[in-house]
This record gives structure tokens, C-alpha cells and sequence, in this order.
């Protein structure tokens, strides 16, 4: 019996088309994944609803919630067996990162889109699509949190991340690899999350910056964010996590102030760990009271501390 899936769009390249005049890519008045939906329920019954229709840059935390909202509303009464949704891939990690943290169902979520539009030569979305309702519909997909699969891989929405301006393989899972394959029969996963983590948000209220650390830095600007409004800060710090010397005291400030600094590694694998203890190091920070988050890139460390703050 073939499974109950919600396809659920937001808009994204996956949405538009080129302008063969202009050269540029557009959003299309009509979805052209519309035409493409009898070829897909061979694969699952497909029930369709439009969110928004945006490009990824445009999303912001409030849309995500919007977005969430939407299915958990939709997906009640326990008629679909799994979610699908297109989104453009600009922020698409950030969007899967903050269903998997504000969501708590066992039916899959899975995210896709497309790195080349609906009528360009390659065009990668439909079968990203076709891909993403099999792997929704697969049973072994259940209880896997949020998944993110494109170019016949499938990943945690908690590891993956974009890896390249245009290439169609640019999702990866840097140090930990996709979960699974989608194959022209079957969909493989070869291992699964430990545990999930669960922050029902309700609503947006607070506000976190996010800055990478660089040679030279000084504390100027890490100073400025707690008379702008802002409610923490994500570190992206250098190697296994340390910071100049001259940030030192903007970091001692805040948190000072009570707001909650959280500090990753710029590097794309490895984590952030105390482990000098130097001016600026990673030990002296921690006994600063600056807080660790192993394995989150700086951006999925900001929406994870968001959430965290809007539960509190």
C-alpha cells in the first residue's frame, strides 16, 4: 500500500525558472513542480500546500516557525506518513536544523531542493523530489529526526551543510558522511542519530548575533551587541576554539551582562575543545563561563541558542 505524504513548498530555486532573456533565475507565478506530481505518485499519494513561496535568503527564524507550525497543524489527525519539503538551499540546512530541534514526530521530515532550475539543461530538482518522497515513504526513515537528502544522499539535518556555491553535490556532512543512499530501487541507511534534542518554541522573541573570529580581532564589536538588543552570541573561534587575545574582555563583558556566549570551531571538521589555556585559549574561556557546542557549525549553534532562549 502506497504511503500518505504532505509536500509542503517554500519556494527556492527548486520554484523557479531561468529568464532566457534576462539570464536570470527567477521566482516562477506558477510552481513548474505542479507538472511533475503524477510522475511522483507512483512513488506515494502526494497531498500538496504552498507555505510561502521564497527564495532561502528571504527565510527567516519566524518563517521557519510559520513552516513548522503549518505541518504540525496539518499532520494532527496522524493521516501522513511522512513530510516533504522543497526549499531553496542557500539556508536549507539552517530551516531542516530548526524543525529537527522544534518538532518532535517520528514520521520522517525530509528537505530538498535544487541547485539548478526547473528549465535549465541538468536540472536536478525533480529527481531530488522523486527522491525525497521515497526516502518519506521509506519505513526505515522513521524515527531518523529530519532529513535533508539531495543527489541520491541522504543526511541529518543536525550534520549537513552547503559546500559549494553551485555544484549539484554541494550538500555534504563534513566528518560524518550521509546517513544513507537513495538508489534506483531502494533506500539504504547504513547508521542513525544517537538523540535528539526537543525545544518546543512558540514564538521568536530574542535575538542572537553570530561572529567568526579572525587574526587581529578586537572586542569593538562583540561590546556593541548588548546595546543593540541582542540576547547571546555565537563564537565561531580559531582551531579548537580559542580567540585573540583583545576579544578577551568583550567576551568577559557580556557575559558580565548575563548574556550566554557559545563558542564553535571555524574549521570544517573537528570540534571546539578547552584545551589551551593561554590568553584567548579554548580552557580559559570555559572558565570564563563561555559554553561549548561540540559538532554544530557557528550558524546551527545560533538557532540552536535561539531556541533555547525563546523556551526559557
Amino acid at each position: 500500500m502506497k504511503k500518505n505524504i504532505l509536500l509542503v513548498h517554500t519556494g527556492g530555486t527548486i520554484s523557479m525558472e531561468l529568464d532566457t532573456k534576462t539570464g536570470g533565475v527567477m521566482l516562477s507565478a506558477a510552481n513548474p513542480l505542479a507538472l511533475e506530481i503524477d510522475n511522483i505518485q507512483q512513488f506515494a499519494n502526494i497531498t500538496e500546500v504552498e507555505a510561502f513561496n521564497l527564495p532561502s535568503p528571504h527565510i527567516t527564524p519566524a518563517r521557519m516557525l510559520e513552516l513548522e507550525e503549518l505541518i504540525s497543524r496539518l499532520t494532527e489527525n496522524n493521516s501522513f506518513d511522512g513530510i516533504v519539503i522543497t526549499h531553496g538551499t542557500d539556508t536549507l540546512e539552517e530551516t531542516a536544523y530548526f524543525l529537527e530541534l522544534s518538532t518532535n514526530f517520528n514520521i520522517p521530515i525530509v528537505l530538498t531542493g535544487a541547485m539548478r532550475s526547473s528549465n535549465e539543461i541538468g536540472s536536478d530538482g525533480v529527481y531530488n523530489l522523486m527522491s525525497a518522497v521515497r526516502v518519506a515513504a521509506a519505513d526505515d526513515a522513521n524515527g531518523k529526526g529530519v532529513l535533508v537528502v539531495l543527489n541520491d544522499e541522504i543526511h541529518t539535518a543536525t550534520n549537513v551543510t552547503k559546500t559549494h556555491s553551485s555544484s549539484v553535490s554541494t550538500f555534504q556532512s563534513p566528518q560524518y558522511g550521509p546517513i544513507g543512499i537513495v538508489t534506483k530501487s531502494a533506500i539504504h541507511f547504513h547508521h542513525a542519530p544517537l538523540s535528539r534534542t526537543y525545544l518546543p518554541v512558540v514564538s521568536i522573541n530574542k535575538k542572537v548575533a553570530m561572529f567568526k573570529i579572525y587574526a587581529g580581532m578586537e572586542s569593538d564589536l562583540l561590546v556593541s551587541i548588548s546595546s543593540l538588543g541582542y540576547d547571546g552570541v555565537v563564537l565561531e573561534g580559531l582551531g579548537q576554539g580559542n580567540v585573540p587575545p583583545d576579544v578577551v574582555g568583550g567576551i568577559r563583558r557580556l557575559l558580565s551582562e548575563g548574556l550566554p556566549v557559545i563558542l564553535v570551531s571555524r574549521c570544517f571538521n573537528g570540534i571546539a575543545q578547552d584545551i589551551y589555556a593561554y590568553e584567548g585559549g579554548g580552557k580559559m574561556l570555559k572558565d570564563m563561563g563561555v559554553r561549548f557546542e561540540h559538532g554544530l557549525s557557528g550558524q546551527k549553534a545560533r538557532l540552536k541558542l535561539l531556541l533555547e532562549l525563546c523556551t526559557k
